[in-house]
């Protein structure tokens, strides 16, 4: 077998067979085929596409090309969840806990943010004494120990796809469809998930900048578990990212929220998606036999939340990890940057947009977050959003707080809100949290 062969048959649109697929990621994985040829493979597919089959094949090369964790002595079918990515996304620290006090073991790896996304490890790193750098061992011990465990990356997870994604990022590939899907699914499977929950979100402050975009990605992503046959079951959801999810846009003030959810208050939409997502976690992890649908919403999962049992278990995993519970306890102990500066209405008006990107970069310009993988956050910076789309605001209402170090820091901050948020005179219909449900047939 040739590389160059692959390469002719992808840049003529015909379909890759399995083992070309396998010969091919294994071998650019040892090294034995050079760049520019998996540059050239990459780029013929970004042009032409891929087949179902050429995807679910490449997402089980990626996920083979290395180690694999198996759960099976934790759980035998271990569920996990993955989010597209947005501003304000802090729901794993919350849907986590509050899956795991319902009894469902969660071993999740996590990444850090890149540009105006943030990370759930930068946020769990705002923690003093964190760990997020488990290894295997750890990692399993703690799963089976606590029922809860959230760390980075362990192991020598799909290797194959941390190469392909390096290149993808200097070759204008990153958008193809069929790579993202392999991407994601591949580091999932690896890590040991079954089940898996997919929060896919769409808008200005997305990846998947329009529904139909998210909704393909959604498609091939669950088409990866239906070919996966009874060992894996995937749900997408796809949810909006016009504007922030919930109100805080930062690291430590994002785990004020968070923390603020467990203790069952929280903004209400924010509290909404994470029950959603957690139903479908538990729909999931029950295979539909433990828990009704009814059951895991209103019932028992509204409870962990208000009786505190998924604020425990996030503890638990805290003081596993090497973290201070002091400020679990009482979370005005983390800091939070000292100048504070409001921007207000200027009028009697109606929130008509809230754009989520632009919001991110004006909390990265505050430190918040890092153009470059290199770049140290500040955990301290951040954002409180006060108002959604669609509500009615009185003229010096408060539109957003922004919490930092330096006045310098503020005024380039405030210059991207202003041109972030749009007010309007006509009322505005609110946006809608989720746009569509995508299960296995």
């Amino acid at each position: 077998m040739q590389a160059t062969t692959i390469i002719a048959a992808k840049r003529d649109n015909k379909p890759l067979s399995t083992s070309q697929i396998n010969w091919f990621v294994q071998h650019y994985t040892q090294g034995d085929i050079p760049d520019y040829q998996a540059s050239a493979l990459l780029m013929a597919i970004y042009l032409n596409g891929m087949t179902r089959s050429e995807t679910f094949d490449l997402t089980m090369a990626l996920a083979n090309s290395g180690d694999r964790i198996d759960l099976n002595d934790i759980t035998d079918f271990a569920v996990d969840k993955h989010s597209s990515g947005g501003v304000g996304d802090k729901t794993s620290l919350v849907v986590l806990p509050l899956v795991a006090a319902m009894g469902v073991p969660v071993a999740k790896m996590s990444g850090r943010g890149l540009g105006f996304t943030g990370g759930t490890l930068d946020k769990l790193e705002s923690i003093p004494g964190f760990n997020i750098n488990l290894t295997p061992t750890q990692f399993k011990a703690q799963a089976q120990q606590t029922g809860l465990v959230l760390a980075g990356q362990t192991g020598d997870l799909a290797p194959a796809d941390g190469k392909l994604y390096a290149l993808r990022d200097v070759t204008a590939t990153v958008e193809s469809i069929p790579l993202i899907a392999s991407s994601i699914m591949s580091k999932k499977i690896a890590g040991g998930a079954k089940g898996i929950v997919l929060d896919v979100k769409t808008g200005a402050g997305a990846f998947m900048k329009t529904l139909d975009d998210a909704r393909q990605l959604a498609q091939i992503m669950v088409a990866i578990g239906e070919d996966g046959g009874t060992e894996l079951d995937v749900t997408a959801v796809i949810s909006d990212m016009n504007q922030p999810l919930g109100q805080a846009v930062g690291n430590a003030i994002e785990l004020r929220e968070a923390l603020d959810t467990l203790r069952g208050g929280g903004p209400p939409a924010f509290r909404e998606h994470c029950i959603l997502i957690a139903r479908h976690m538990m729909m999931l992890a029950g295979r539909g036999q433990q828990w009704t649908e009814e059951e895991a919403t209103s019932d028992a999962l509204e409870a962990q939340l208000d009786n505190g049992a998924a604020l425990t278990k996030f503890r638990e995993m805290v003081v596993a990890q090497g973290g201070d519970p002091a400020v679990v306890d009482d979370p005005t102990q983390l800091e939070i940057a000292p100048v504070q500066h409001v921007l207000a209405a200027a009028a009697d008006s109606y929130v008509a947009r809230i754009a989520a990107d632009e919001v991110g970069v004006a909390a990265m310009r505050l430190g918040a977050g890092r153009p470059t993988k290199d770049v140290a956050i500040d955990h301290s910076v951040g954002l409180t959003v006060h108002v959604n789309v669609g509500e009615k605001v009185t003229q010096g209402q408060p539109l957003v707080t922004i919490h930092a170090h330096a006045d310098s820091r503020v005024t380039e901050c405030i210059n991207a809100l202003e041109a972030a948020i749009d007010l309007s005179q006509d009322a505005v219909k609110p946006l809608p949290l989720f746009y569509d449900v995508i299960q296995e047939a």
